[in-house]
C-alpha cells in the first residue's frame, strides 16, 4: 500500500467524521429536537436507511460516482500528500467550539482551482440570500398562524401532533436526501471518482457508524445553533423548517453541479425565519434578533476566511 493511498483513506475517514459531526445537524437538528423523547436508535435507523438508498442510487446511476457529478470539475490529484489531511483535521478542531463552518470551503478548496473556488463562493453566498428571502417570505405569510404561542398552545394543534409527526418524518427524509446529494462530495473527494462495490460498502459502513455516534450524542455542540431559534423544538415548526430548506437545496441541486456550502443555506433559512417571526410577533425583540443573525453570519464567515487561507497555503505547497 503506497503512501498516497494511505493518505487518501485517512483523509476520507477524517473528512467523513468532520462532515457528519459538523454538518448533519443542519438537516437533522430540528428532527432531533422535536423527537428528543424518542430512542435515538430508531431516529438513526431512519436516517441511515435514507442515506444508504441515496448513496447506492447515486452509485448506480452515475457509473460509480456517488457524488452525483459534484466532483466533475474537481479531479482526484495523481498524488495525495500528507498536507491534504490538514483541512478535515482543522475542521474537527473548529467543530469542538460549536462553530457552524462550511465543510465545502474547508475541504474542497484544497482540491479545487481558483476558478472553481470562486464559483463555489458565488453559489454559496447566493444560496444564503435566496434562502433568507424565501424563508422570510414564507414565514411572513404563515408565522401568525403557525408560530405564535397562542396558536401552538391550542388544543386542536396538540390533537394533530401525530399527523405533524408523519409530515415531519417525510419532510426530514426529503431534506436529508437533498443535503446528502450536495455533501457527499465533501466526504468522497479523497477517493476515486468511480468506486467499486467493495469500496462503496466499506465507506458506507464507516459513515453509518459515525452517524450513529452523532445521534447517540443528540447532535453535540452544533445543535445549540438550532435550539436557540424560536419554536425549533416544536414538531410543526420543525416540519416547516425542514421542508423550506429541502426545497431551496433541491433548486440549487437542479441549477448546476458546482458544489455549494449547505451551511450558508442553512443559516440563511434560520435567519429569514427568525426575522419574520420576530417582525410579526415580537417587534420589541428585533434588536436581539439582529444580534443573533449577525452572530451566526459571523461564525460562517470565519469558516470561509479560514478555509480559503488554508487552501491558498496548501496550494502553494504543491
Amino acid at each position: 500500500m503506497n503512501l498516497s493511498l494511505v493518505v487518501s483513506i485517512i483523509g476520507f475517514m477524517l473528512a467523513a467524521y468532520s462532515v457528519i459531526a459538523n454538518d448533519v445537524i443542519q438537516t437533522l437538528g430540528t428532527f432531533l429536537s422535536s423527537n428528543s423523547k424518542r430512542n435515538w436508535f430508531y431516529l438513526w435507523l431512519y436516517a441511515a436507511l435514507i442515506l444508504s438508498i441515496t448513496l447506492i442510487i447515486g452509485w448506480q446511476l452515475n457509473d460509480g460516482d456517488v457524488t452525483y457529478g459534484r466532483l466533475s470539475k474537481i479531479p482526484l490529484p495523481e498524488e495525495i500528500t500528507w498536507w491534504y489531511i490538514l483541512p478535515p483535521l482543522i475542521l474537527m478542531l473548529i467543530t469542538q467550539f460549536g462553530l457552524p463552518v462550511s465543510t465545502t470551503f474547508m475541504i474542497l478548496s484544497v482540491f479545487s482551482s481558483s476558478q472553481v473556488i470562486e464559483k463555489m463562493v458565488i453559489k454559496s453566498v447566493t444560496g444564503y440570500a435566496v434562502a433568507f428571502a424565501f424563508a422570510f417570505g414564507i414565514y411572513l405569510l404563515i408565522a401568525k398562524k403557525f408560530e405564535s404561542k397562542s396558536e401552538l398552545d391550542k388544543d386542536h394543534v396538540k390533537k394533530q401532533e401525530k399527523y405533524w409527526m408523519i409530515a415531519q418524518w417525510f419532510s426530514t427524509g426529503f431534506l436529508w436526501s437533498q443535503w446528502l446529494i450536495q455533501d457527499f462530495a465533501n466526504i468522497y473527494v479523497y477517493l476515486p471518482r468511480s468506486l467499486d462495490l467493495s469500496s462503496l460498502l466499506l465507506s458506507l459502513s464507516f459513515i453509518l457508524i459515525l452517524l450513529a455516534y452523532v445521534f447517540r450524542k443528540r447532535g453535540g455542540k452544533i445543535q445549540d445553533v438550532v435550539k436557540q431559534k424560536t419554536n425549533s423544538a416544536n414538531i410543526r415548526s420543525a416540519t416547516l423548517i425542514d421542508l423550506t430548506y429541502g426545497v431551496v437545496l433541491y433548486v440549487f441541486t437542479v441549477l448546476n453541479p458546482i458544489p455549494m456550502s449547505t451551511t450558508w443555506t442553512f443559516v440563511g433559512i434560520l435567519a429569514g425565519r427568525e426575522y419574520a417571526i420576530t417582525y410579526l410577533l415580537n417587534k420589541g425583540a428585533i434588536n436581539e434578533t439582529y444580534k443573533k443573525l449577525f452572530k451566526d453570519l459571523y461564525k460562517v464567515n470565519i469558516g470561509l476566511v479560514v478555509s480559503i487561507i488554508i487552501a491558498v497555503i496548501l496550494q502553494s505547497l504543491k
